[in-house]
């Protein structure tokens, strides 16, 4: 073979070896921009927000993220529905000391009606005993200023224990009259009913 010839053969090697190397060198720019796209602009948006980059690796939510419309309705609810509870817890408190405080009134009245009537009892009574008492007075008066029969007449007719008490209270000539113009039988009794009221009287 002449030198022509294998000097030809060497150009055209050297320039499939040289397309070959170009196409590589092509195929791994192009490689290299297409894996290299992405990471250049998640870094660029790191660069803007620096924690986008980790919750997108991630996959989380945000720590901070605010809450969606339903999840806000749910808790509006909740708490309207709490506040809802305590105002009618709070409205029958109100109620109940409202419900003692008419208690309370009416006790007092009851109570201040009571001792009205009972202080109107005791100046009924004591009125009663004031009245009784000063009949008696007049009445055993009317007795003295009998005369002792006709006296003796109406005691012989009383209850001995009755009889007994007008005459416990007549001046003693008076009551030694009647007692004389009595039967025995009455006199006697009368006289053993004065007998044990003066036996219960104290000595000194």
């Amino acid at each position: 073979m002449s030198k022509k010839a294998k000097k030809s053969r060497r150009l055209r090697r050297g320039g499939t070896l040289m397309m070959l190397a170009v196409l590589l060198m092509g195929s791994a720019a192009v490689r290299l921009g297409l894996e290299a796209g992405p990471a250049i602009a998640r870094e660029v948006a790191s660069l803007q927000d620096p924690g986008s980059e980790s919750m997108a690796h991630k996959g989380e939510a945000p720590l901070n993220a605010m809450p969606s419309s339903a999840e806000l309705q749910t808790m509006l609810a909740a708490f309207q529905e709490r506040e809802q509870a305590l105002a009618a817890r709070e409205a029958e408190i109100q109620d109940r000391m409202k419900a003692l405080e008419i208690a309370d009134q009416a006790i007092d009245k009851k109570l201040a009606a009571l001792q009205e009537a009972e202080e109107n009892l005791r100046a009924t009574l004591a009125l009663a005993d004031g009245a009784t008492e000063a009949d008696v007075t007049r009445l055993t008066t009317v007795y003295e200023q009998m005369k002792p029969k006709e006296a003796a007449a109406l005691f012989e007719e009383m209850d001995p224990g009755f009889a007994a008490g007008f005459l416990a209270r007549m001046q003693p000539e008076a009551a030694a009259g009647i007692m004389a113009g009595l039967s025995p039988e009455a006199a006697y009794t009368i006289s053993v009913v004065l007998a044990g009221r003066n036996g219960s009287v104290p000595k000194e």
